[in-house]
């Protein structure tokens, strides 16, 4: 009965590893943005996960950037399962104008008290956003324009697993569940940018008559 239990088990670790990982690590994304260097890379220089996930979206950067700067527990969300991941709110379904300024130190927040979370690194509207601790985990955001005025949005995720530390449990759990969180993430995104509100103007504009 053990062995036929082990038969299993290393069966389907074969079957993870060979077609499993790699479609979830690189779920939307082409061979050439998979392949290329993006920035942030070096925050995390020989990362255990690596994933780049990918998805266009119908509006310029412009449009979709503000959705980006929001996200976080307590703020607008994460678009994702907001049950797991926003403490049962709903993510918001417009563009909240007081978290359109992150700067470099701020704290994206995954905890209830807004304490603990992803630190921003870069900040380079609307083309790039960077979240991380070096040495331990980036997520860089790449909003790229295409020629059609759509923009295509490239994630990607880089992790060192600490095999003998307790965070260990937390890197699986991100192993086997990320891209449930991050694909309905990315099309939520989408979403809200291709119909929901517009970006706040900046002071000084005015629409034309």
């Amino acid at each position: 009965m053990r062995v036929g239990w082990v038969v299993v088990v290393v069966a389907g670790a074969a079957v993870y590893r060979r077609w499993v990982r790699p479609w979830q690590l690189t779920w939307g994304a082409t061979e050439e943005e998979v392949a290329r260097p993006m920035p942030g890379d070096g925050l995390v220089a020989r990362p255990t996960f690596d994933a780049t996930r990918a998805i266009t979206i119908a509006a310029p950067p412009e449009r979709v950037w503000p959705w980006l700067v929001q996200v976080g527990v307590g703020r607008a969300g994460w678009y994702s399962y907001d049950l797991l991941d926003n403490l049962g709110r709903r993510s918001a379904d417009h563009v909240l104008p007081e978290f359109q300024s992150p700067a470099p130190g701020d704290v994206v927040p995954l905890s209830p008290d807004g304490k603990r979370g992803l630190r921003v690194d870069t900040v380079d509207p609307p083309h790039t956003l960077i979240w991380g601790t070096p040495g331990d985990t980036s997520w860089v955001w790449r909003l790229e324009p295409r020629a059609d005025g759509s923009t295509r949005l490239v994630t990607r995720i880089r992790s060192h697993y600490r095999w003998l530390s307790p965070s260990i449990a937390f890197s699986l759990l991100i192993e086997f569940t990320d891209i449930w969180m991050i694909r309905k993430m990315l099309r939520g995104v989408r979403d809200r940018a291709e119909h929901g509100s517009e970006p706040p103007r900046r002071a000084g504009t005015c629409s034309a008559a």
